[in-house]
């Protein structure tokens, strides 16, 4: 069809001045230049006169060009807002952790229909809030329309609804969606080859099943680690499983040997922290440094916070600006990571985290060799 199309050149010209406004990714853009719509009627023409299939898709291809520029440039878009909202959507995660543990403490035995006043629920939608604009138009987890719902009643029962149904699905989907379904996974390796030719040596780290463990035995694991390492003396188990202990769990003298200096010893307190799915924030590290001006003599040299999950930035960030500034006592990260790199060697430890009767009994029998599955004879 030949002819003018004053909305074809209306259209032309708002999407000349979107293409100009977009930023570069990369250093790249589309170039586009959209044909003139007798052109197109032209090459159509032609194709048809020479009733080649070559020369039709020559033409088609050419039209369709604009469109395959277009559809690159938001591929590589969302390529960079995933990667611009990855480490904060992280964070987010770990703060509604932090933020259902601090609700679900506070609520004590509220009745189902009592609705929930707690700066911590505040926190929570908040920073739900967040996560919504960090996602922009990208498509939402399952059930997140229905965790918000509950998030605006606010009664002890949405509590309960957001804890078992929303918020597992929810956080499962949004770490599935830090990385594209096609997108490939970060890796430090580049030749594969030069790797193998290294022939690295040392100990296999395997993933333990912390989720085998409750509290006590977590802190009697410890507790045996510690007993049986060299270079470290006297270990004492405090106090009772979650008893008022200031942060106190478990106590030890560790010796370091210097051929100039001579021996000298620390005391070293470590926080055990068997939290399964959730990280140490910054309020539980703030709550920790504020328990040390409780602490009496003998006098504490370090602090260990151990756990069988991992620190949010914002926590890290912390620790290390304190210890960076020479504050006392500096405080050690243990995540399960450094825990599991620590036990990989020592098997017979892993052996002895064997959890209390009542535990074993409410988890279903099983023998203490099914523990930690990537271990053969346990």
């Amino acid at each position: 069809m030949f002819g003018d199309n004053p909305e074809y050149e209306d259209r032309c010209r708002s999407f000349a001045e979107v293409l100009q406004a977009l930023p570069l990714i990369d250093g790249w853009k589309p170039l586009i230049s959209l044909p003139d719509l007798n052109a197109i009627a032209q090459n159509r023409f032609d194709a048809m006169d020479l009733g080649e299939i070559e020369a039709t898709i020559s033409v088609e291809t050419a039209i369709a060009a604009p469109g395959y520029e277009i559809r690159e440039y938001r591929f590589r878009f969302n390529q960079k807002r995933r990667a611009l909202i990855r480490d904060t959507l992280v964070n987010l995660i770990d703060n509604i952790d932090g933020d259902l543990r601090a609700v679900r403490e506070g609520s004590g035995e509220m009745q189902p229909f009592e609705t929930i006043s707690s700066p911590h629920w505040d926190g929570l939608r908040e920073h739900v809030s967040q996560i919504d604009v960090l996602l922009g138009s990208m498509p939402r987890p399952p059930r997140w329309g229905e965790m918000r719902r509950h998030l605006g009643f606010g009664q002890h029962q949405d509590l309960i609804d957001i804890e078992k149904l929303d918020w597992p699905r929810v956080k499962a989907g949004l770490r599935k969606n830090l990385y594209g379904d096609n997108e490939p996974l970060p890796s430090s390796v580049r030749d594969l080859g030069d790797l193998v030719a290294a022939k690295p040596r040392g100990e296999v780290v395997t993933k333990l099943a912390w989720s085998n463990l409750d509290k006590e035995s977590f802190e009697r694991l410890l507790f045996n680690l510690i007993s049986t390492s060299k270079g470290y003396e006297n270990p004492e188990w405090l106090t009772r499983t979650d008893a008022p202990d200031r942060g106190r769990d478990l106590s030890v003298m560790r010796v370091i040997v210097d051929q100039l200096a001579g021996t000298r010893r620390q005391r070293v307190i470590i926080q055990c922290r068997h939290w399964l799915s959730a990280s140490i924030n910054l309020p539980d590290v703030v709550v920790i440094k504020e328990q040390m001006s409780l602490w009496g003599q003998p006098r504490v040299e370090v602090v260990a916070i151990a756990t069988s999950g991992r620190f949010t930035n914002d926590a890290i960030q912390w620790i290390e600006t304190h210890n960076a500034s020479g504050n006392s006592p500096p405080i050690e990260m243990w995540p399960e990571s450094h825990l599991e790199r620590l036990l990989a060697s020592r098997p017979d430890i892993v052996a002895c985290a064997e959890p209390s009767r009542d535990f074993r009994s409410a988890r279903g029998s099983r023998s203490s060799d099914a523990q930690f599955p990537d271990k053969p004879a346990l």
